[in-house]
């Protein structure tokens, strides 16, 4: 039996929620909050399997309520907002910084046609985060252009790219899914503007949220970052972010967009962008693969790492959730297994 906290100021809601987790026989709903304070209180006397957060609340929003509980007594979290005006899609992103798993929107109410959709959404994501083993999380101050943490998390370890193989690339894309804003604002935040390869990213996000997080991103980071646009020029030192329902491929140094077909299960997919750096530019590619969930882009790795790219595996200790990579790592897909601030190293002697 999954044991779930609500957090959640709206009565309407949270008893919509309760209904919703009730009625499915693996969920327990065993305690409905009104504020981030009260959850810190529910969680250091009851400990949940996970924890359905709001963000907007009076006394303590649920940033501050996430943060506190993932540096002190860790629970999966999951945001669950009502709202994509500017300042709660900051909050909520800023919350999967500091350690939340997934930002979804409050379900639809009964009737409305997305009902039975939106509640199975729900209820999966449930099932499958309240299984993820999350650990303490450090307090992160996010300044501009910098990510200062109180001490170094991540360990030095020797193995790395030499600068002949790098100076070779021409190219860095990125796969990344639950985690992804804090590890792509300590990479983003140290490179120089002077970086001199176009960066494409593929963020597992939901729709909806991926303007605000590379707002947040932008205030952190020398380098421009944004959603690509079809048919545009790709240019050095440019982070380019696949659009939500598109996937990204590259020819020709210019950006194509196809949007996904509705029956995709991951769109846009860190495998369709691999794939596209395969048959057009391997040997002229850093590929690297991240914190998520599942395994996409994991075998499409291998296939770039046979092909002559140099392939890069985030490690076990520093990801939030090793899914992808630790696929990746299974299959010999990876040259190199590094923590953040490796990559980092890595990409700053380029």
């Amino acid at each position: 039996m999954i044991k779930v906290l609500i957090v959640e100021d709206s009565r309407t809601i949270s008893e919509y929620l309760e209904y919703i987790f009730n009625n499915d026989s693996n969920i327990e709903v065993i305690g409905n909050v009104a504020n981030g304070k009260e959850a810190i209180d529910f969680v250091n006397k009851t400990k949940p399997d996970i924890i359905s957060m709001d963000i907007n609340m009076p006394i303590m929003n649920g940033l501050e309520a996430t943060r506190i509980i993932m540096s002190t007594n860790p629970v999966p979290i999951i945001v669950v907002t009502a709202s994509l005006n500017a300042s709660n899609t900051s909050l909520s992103i800023e919350a999967l910084a500091a350690g939340a798993l997934t930002i979804i929107p409050k379900p639809v109410g009964f009737g409305h046609p997305d009902s039975e959709i939106k509640t199975k959404k729900i209820l999966s994501l449930i099932k499958t985060y309240s299984q993820i083993k999350v650990v303490k999380r450090k307090y992160v101050t996010v300044v501009k252009k910098k990510v200062q943490t109180k001490e170094k998390v991540f360990p030095v370890v020797a193995k790395t790219p030499s600068l002949t193989e790098l100076r070779s690339k021409k190219y860095v894309v990125i796969g990344i899914s639950s985690g992804g804003p804090l590890v792509l604002a300590e990479i983003f935040s140290k490179l120089s503007s002077k970086f001199p390869y176009p960066i494409f990213v593929v963020q597992h996000i939901t729709p909806g949220f991926l303007e605000g997080m590379i707002a947040w991103l932008g205030r952190l980071s020398e380098i421009p970052i944004r959603i690509a646009s079809d048919k545009e020029k790709a240019l050095p030192g440019h982070i380019y972010f696949a659009p939500d329902f598109h996937e990204m491929s590259i020819k020709n140094d210019i950006i194509h967009l196809k949007k996904c077909n509705k029956n995709a299960k991951i769109c846009p997919s860190v495998a369709h962008l691999y794939n596209c750096m395969t048959k057009s530019y391997a040997k002229h590619t850093i590929a690297i693969l991240l914190t998520g969930m599942g395994r996409d882009g994991s075998y499409e790795l291998k296939v770039l790492r046979d092909a002559g790219a140099t392939t890069i595996a985030q490690d076990k200790e520093s990801s939030l959730v090793h899914g992808m990579p630790g696929e990746a790592i299974k299959i010999n897909a990876a040259n190199y297994i590094l923590n953040p601030e490796e990559i980092i190293n890595v990409l700053q002697s380029i």
